[in-house]
């Protein structure tokens, strides 16, 4: 059986949109091992083509970032979603780490009433912080 090993952004600054996620899920940023490093520099490299930020608690996955082409963030039809107690704190704390807000919403499912607002990371992908009442 397979198992999740990353989720992975295509991103023009890896590094840039790694410290975002990191500080957003207070995860931290996983360093590159001194040899991959080594090997990068002496094959004249990017050493911005690759960031990664990891859960200290290893039970969340680990989040990739490349640099490479990207399709329009314009929809978003796999994203990600953050629970959060407090929603409104917390997409204030997205939005001074550099993240926009695109629209709040609410939806009713039975007696569960969900509140979420859909925001963009700072290289516009798609994400949405959620609470439930």
């Amino acid at each position: 059986m397979a198992s999740l090993g990353n989720i992975t952004f295509a991103s023009k600054d890896p590094r840039s949109l790694a410290e975002f996620w990191a500080e957003a899920l207070e995860y931290d940023l996983e360093e590159p091992p001194p040899e991959i490093i080594e090997a990068i520099e002496a094959e004249g490299g990017d050493l911005n083509a690759v960031a990664a930020a990891v859960d200290p608690t290893e039970d969340g996955p680990r989040l990739f970032f490349k640099k490479m082409p990207r399709s329009s963030p314009e929809h978003i039809p796999i994203h990600l979603d953050l629970d959060a107690e407090d929603r409104e704190e917390e997409v204030e704390r997205l939005t001074e780490l550099g993240a926009s807000v695109v629209e709040t919403k609410t939806g009713t499912t039975g007696p569960v009433t969900e509140t979420w607002t859909v925001m963009r990371d700072p290289e516009g992908n798609g994400f949405c912080v959620q609470s439930f009442h």
